[in-house]
């Protein structure tokens, strides 16, 4: 009998050790700047009469990049947002979209959201800023937010920036994992915007490539317009980018026109990245949590 419940506490005492290593574990997050909505309706799910077409160029590459998060702009599904989230990226996904603009910014996370909200752009006035308070294992905190700055104008995009800053600097502690990402619209690396996010977020010496080195993410390949920006915490746990078994030391720019070889990233087709008003390449970074 004693024996028996030497052998049970022997047995608790592993359990709780390999529960114990396991919770020890770092964290992979991946995450992913996303403007790929195509076609005339700027949707993720081009309609066909009859919604039974829910998977458009931009489902497909976010399906074979296999994000943990995703920075979304142009949030526009033909299907509901939950059934397009699930279809996507799988029913654990949890996340948020503004509601009755134009264009709206999203968030979509495999992380709990334990808050989300939206904060007043102070330029346009068809979408917004999105943030959320995401809860990582080990009850790690990180932040996140989905912008799309202005398409015409270097200073309204530092407006933009400049009342981003006041936002985080008021509402997120200080020295918190964050992320910003999303559709910037930036014609340069130089920008004045990019200048007053400095204040928040490291702004890369080393952007996110493709495999030719390209580090510009519009269609025509020659604007910076994409990003994925952290703070100094999160930077410091960046990890090279492996897909398709090759590896991104700063991030992968993805284009499906030029990436080779393409079938190890199914669904992905190779004319996706140029589809009709696929205006944006997916931007990808990497990180590991202690």
């Amino acid at each position: 009998m004693h024996g028996s419940i030497s052998a049970m506490i022997r047995s608790l005492m592993v359990s709780w050790l390999i529960l114990g290593l396991a919770s020890a574990e770092p964290v992979s997050v991946r995450a992913i700047a996303a403007n790929l909505t195509s076609e005339n309706k700027q949707s993720y799910s081009p309609d066909n009469g009859n919604h039974s077409n829910p998977e458009g160029a931009g489902a497909r590459i976010l399906k074979g990049l296999k994000p943990d998060i995703v920075m979304i702009q142009e949030f526009n599904t033909t299907i509901p947002k939950r059934q397009w989230v699930n279809e996507t990226f799988g029913e654990g996904f949890c996340f948020i979209s503004e509601d009755g603009m134009q264009i709206p910014n999203g968030i979509i996370s495999r992380f709990p959201m334990l808050e989300s909200g939206v904060w007043d752009d102070p330029v346009l006035n068809n979408r917004e800023f999105v943030w959320a308070h995401l809860r990582l294992p080990g009850n790690k905190d990180l932040w996140v937010i989905s912008v799309h700055f202005h398409s015409k104008g270097e200073a309204s995009r530092a407006t933009q920036a400049k009342a981003l800053v006041g936002n985080v600097i008021k509402y997120i502690p200080k020295d918190a994992m964050l992320i910003i990402g999303g559709d910037l619209n930036t014609a340069s690396i130089r920008e004045k915007g990019l200048q007053e996010l400095s204040a928040i977020v490291n702004i890369p010496e080393n952007p996110p490539t493709d495999q030719q080195g390209v580090n510009m993410t519009n269609a025509n390949r020659n604007r910076p317009y994409d990003w994925v920006l952290t703070s100094a915490p999160l930077t410091k746990v960046e990890i090279p980018t492996i897909v398709a078994g090759q590896k991104f030391l700063h991030g992968l720019v993805f284009d499906s026109r030029t990436f080779t070889p393409l079938h190890a990233v199914p669904p992905i087709l190779v004319g996706d990245s140029g589809v009709p008003n696929m205006q944006h390449m997916a931007v990808v970074r990497d990180f590991l949590i202690p």
